[in-house]
């Protein structure tokens, strides 16, 4: 079965109910965000039940109405395209594809720390090492692609791979985390003053964390054109897919607290150090910690493909629509995947994954830094179309299965709000910093105007041309 995307080439509709929830659970949970949220302590509990509440569930509910409206190729560009027109839909795709350039070089280095325990060699430094960094992150860069160019249904298998992997360590911390409540009194104690959230700045730039955590679901709709179904899929895959992140989230983090004291934790490797603890008086599990390795392995490289797959389809949509070089809408004839627009992304990746190796220590390292920092200010842009989107398409409107007008307005704002505040508190400077924020509002703007740029410069191309045709 084919469907052609938006008068575009025709694409293959593959992607089931469990691939899509497999998809959501790779792209959104991120084992990762554990040790961030145990490391800032037990408020980081009552910031992920907030979270829950104010963002997820607002996205959740916007990304399964607006994907039942319209379930097309390229999901959150078409949605704003649809809402607000052809120059915010393009905005909107330029911030959503740009962003993950520099995402995959973050996942890649988190799977080379982590990957060293799954041979015993956790604590060795190999980390640090750029000769064992290089040809980790790359080879998993270009696997990840490889993978999703020769077709959906051979990348699916490796986003399949990395949702299921997902399950094993989360499980692991949690069940390990209920033993240790049973057998031993918290690492990190948790009073009425430490559990509730202060005003402090590592506070603020937590709710900021927490909401990227969060985000993702949107991501599997991007890939409408190749879900069977998928007005009836992608709302569905949504309902299951939050309550099972929400959850490893919550009690993933419970767990390492009352395993780890929390000044302990390393913010990169906490998940095995949160296993290597559970498992320290049960001789007998000790083949539990490389597994864990192993499967947070499995787990993030899978994501690299999910987010490289499915930025790659809101590239593809974007030169459909003639905004984008035409290149970005060629599908190969062989594979039927957008090869081109999945290519470009990965060899710009690779430029940035060069640079945050090659130059540890040195000024560019510290310009690398402010890059992704200001991509975390990007990011959040797509969401702000994705809740103006769900309340003006939503505006004067019932739907059967859908939350009434009010309860509507209440969840889009709650969300809108949310991720306004993240985007505020992601420019906070950290302590003696020298610019920081002018750095990064400078250079968020600069993306949006050369968005802008290239936008204005496709439109008065595509203006030519149709005036060439008439």
């Amino acid at each position: 079965m084919t469907q052609r995307a938006a008068d575009g080439p025709a694409l293959t509709r593959t992607l089931t109910l469990r691939d899509v929830v497999l998809f959501n659970i790779v792209a959104v949970l991120s084992i990762r965000w554990l040790a961030t949220s145990a490391g800032a302590g037990p408020s980081s509990l009552v910031l992920w039940v907030l979270g829950g509440i104010l963002f997820f569930v607002p996205q959740g509910l916007a990304v399964a109405d607006l994907a039942a409206r319209h379930p097309e190729e390229g999901g959150i560009y078409r949605w704003t395209r649809h809402a607000f027109g052809e120059g915010h839909g393009f905005l909107c795709g330029w911030c959503y594809w740009v962003n993950n350039v520099l995402y995959y070089p973050s996942l890649l280095l988190f799977i080379a720390a982590i990957a060293p325990w799954a041979f015993g060699a956790g604590e060795s430094g190999l980390g640090d090492r750029w000769d064992y960094l290089l040809p980790v992150t790359l080879g998993g860069m270009w696997l990840a692609v490889v993978l999703n160019m020769v077709g959906v249904r051979t990348g699916q298998r490796l986003q399949n791979l990395g949702g299921m992997a997902a399950f094993l360590p989360g499980v692991l911390i949690i069940g390990l985390g209920v033993y240790a409540f049973f057998m031993h009194e918290p690492a990190t104690r948790i009073t009425r003053d430490n559990i509730v959230p202060g005003a402090d700045l590592s506070r603020l730039n937590l709710w900021a964390s927490i909401a990227f955590a969060y985000a993702g679901l949107e991501l599997s709709a991007t890939l409408a054109g190749e879900v069977r179904d998928p007005a009836r899929t992608l709302p569905r895959a949504v309902l299951v897919t939050a309550p099972i992140v929400g959850f490893i989230y919550v009690a993933g983090t419970a767990s390492l607290l009352w395993m780890v004291p929390s000044e302990k934790i390393n913010v990169v490797t906490a998940i095995m150090q949160g296993i290597a603890a559970g498992v320290e008086n049960l001789p007998a599990l000790g083949w539990v910690v490389p597994l864990a390795a192993a499967a947070i392995t499995l787990h993030v490289l899978g994501s690299v493909g999910a987010w490289l797959s499915g930025s790659a389809r809101v590239g593809f949509a974007v030169g459909i629509d003639r905004y984008a070089p035409p290149a970005f809408a060629r599908i190969h004839p062989r594979w039927g995947t957008p090869y081109v627009a999945m290519l470009v992304q990965a060899i710009l990746s690779t430029a940035f994954l060069l640079i945050s190796v090659l130059g540890k220590g040195t000024g560019a390292e510290a310009a690398y830094l402010v890059l992704l920092d200001t991509m975390l200010l990007v990011y959040f842009v797509p969401y702000l179309y994705l809740f103006l989107c769900y309340l003006k398409v939503g505006s004067g409107t019932e739907r059967a299965g859908l939350p009434p007008i009010a309860l509507r307005w209440a969840v889009g704002t709650s969300g809108l709000l949310v991720t306004l505040f993240a985007m505020f508190v992601a420019c906070v400077p950290p302590p003696d910093s020298h610019y920081h924020l002018a750095k990064v509002v400078g250079g968020a703007t600069g993306f949006l105007l050369l968005g802008g740029l290239l936008y204005w410069r496709a439109a008065q191309r595509r203006d030519i041309g149709l005036r060439k045709a008439a």
